[in-house]
């Protein structure tokens, strides 16, 4: 969307397109409306006002036409003291959405842990030297220690311990 816009404001037959877009992207990010933000632009949540682009100059826009001094301080007032509400909407749209986010992984993750003895397949970290139909699994190891949530020391099936703990991210349930 960004390079959309970017490439229709710099478009020119007769100019070298090179560089231009750089002048062009610091306007177009803070003046895109975000979800994130409650549809509000990041330069509203942070100036309290709508930005005034060079465009908005050149054409004369409505929003920049006042016909007093007081009634622009009156705009300007009720600008700011909707910035708060819109800042604190935008806290709790943020916060919906991380609940949401949440209450997903919940719903599609499940938990994971193993016990003392359980046989388990290791992930082949190093793939130097191997092709690729080489196994991404070597094992079975047994667990042997639970050292933390989620960290477990594995030793051979003949008893030797092997090296230092193991996510449980790189181990996978083996299955006799």
């Amino acid at each position: 969307m960004i390079l959309d816009a970017l490439k229709k404001k710099i478009f020119d037959k007769n100019k070298k397109l090179a560089g231009k877009w750089i002048r062009e992207l610091p306007y177009s990010l803070r003046t895109q409306p975000s979800n994130v933000l409650a549809g509000n632009t990041p330069f509203f949540m942070v100036y309290g006002s709508e930005a005034v682009l060079p465009a908005d100059l050149q054409f004369g826009a409505p929003r920049l036409v006042f016909n007093n001094i007081a009634e622009a301080e009156a705009t300007r007032l009720q600008e700011i003291d909707l910035l708060e509400e819109e800042r604190l909407n935008s806290i709790i749209q943020s916060a919906r959405y991380q609940q949401s986010l949440r209450r997903y992984h919940d719903r599609y993750t499940r938990p994971r842990s193993f016990s003392i003895g359980d046989l388990v397949l290791r992930r082949v970290l190093k793939t130097a030297g191997q092709h690729k139909l080489s196994p991404p699994w070597v094992g079975p190891y047994i667990v042997t220690e639970v050292t933390r949530p989620g960290s477990y020391r594995l030793s051979k099936m003949d008893g030797t311990p092997v090296g230092n703990s193991w996510n449980i991210e790189h181990l996978r349930r083996f299955y006799a």
